[in-house]
């Protein structure tokens, strides 16, 4: 699940990409409202989390903007005031949900996976597609009950599958959901994590489309 980190202050940053990574986030980050607005206009994110205080355009101006630009991209803001007038200004810009800082990295994950699943209509957090489950805050995968260890890519792998079973993906959108900026992609690095999410669960929880892309049925027996 690839994310949007928009923060200045360099310590905090590093420390939210960080986190966020080792919850199993892919994580983009800039340090202004220009350069956000511009990620905002040029790329697809799941989510995005946003500090008010930026320098260039403020938070609530990107937002705002995203906003007109029919953009619906969950928007988690971040805020050193935590004042009723603040975030009355900001969730009527459109933003989703609000932290004041300091906050726990933890909450944050289980935030932004909340807006998420609000977004594409899920109630719970586990995904199921037939008989295979996944639970994003835990990272375990099971079919027809039995658990299955993945890496962290292979399960993002899954995770972009089962969020869009019946639906065909290419090569192009897994990746854009599955790596960052500057992260260094082989350009046979999908069909080598596909390969190993098949060989440890099934051969045909994914069906391959020749010059399509791939899909996974709504109905895995």
């Amino acid at each position: 699940m690839r994310v949007l980190v928009v923060e200045d202050d360099a310590h905090l940053g590093d420390g939210l990409c960080a986190g966020l990574r080792q919850h199993g986030f892919a994580v983009d980050w800039v340090q202004n409202g220009l350069d956000a607005s511009a990620a905002l206009e040029t790329e697809t994110y799941a989510a995005v989390v946003l500090d008010i205080a930026l320098p260039g355009r403020n938070g609530l101006d990107v937002l705002a903007r995203c906003r007109t630009q029919q953009n619906t991209v969950p928007v988690l803001l971040l805020t050193a005031r935590d004042t009723v007038s603040d975030r009355i200004r900001g969730l009527d810009a459109g933003a989703d949900d609000y932290l004041v800082k300091p906050f726990d990295l933890g909450e944050l994950a289980a935030r932004l996976r909340a807006l998420v699943r609000r977004r594409s209509g899920v109630v719970t957090q586990e995904l199921r597609v037939g008989a295979l489950r996944l639970d994003p805050a835990t990272h375990e995968v099971h079919y027809r009950d039995v658990p299955c260890l993945l890496s962290a890519r292979e399960f993002s792998l899954l995770q972009a599958f089962m969020g869009s079973a019946g639906r065909v993906l290419t090569r192009e959108q897994l990746a854009s959901q599955l790596y960052a900026w500057g992260e260094e992609v082989e350009s046979n690095a999908i069909d080598v994590h596909l390969h190993n999410v098949r060989r440890k669960i099934a051969p045909h929880i994914v069906q391959t489309l020749r010059g399509v892309g791939y899909l996974m049925p709504r109905d895995i027996a």
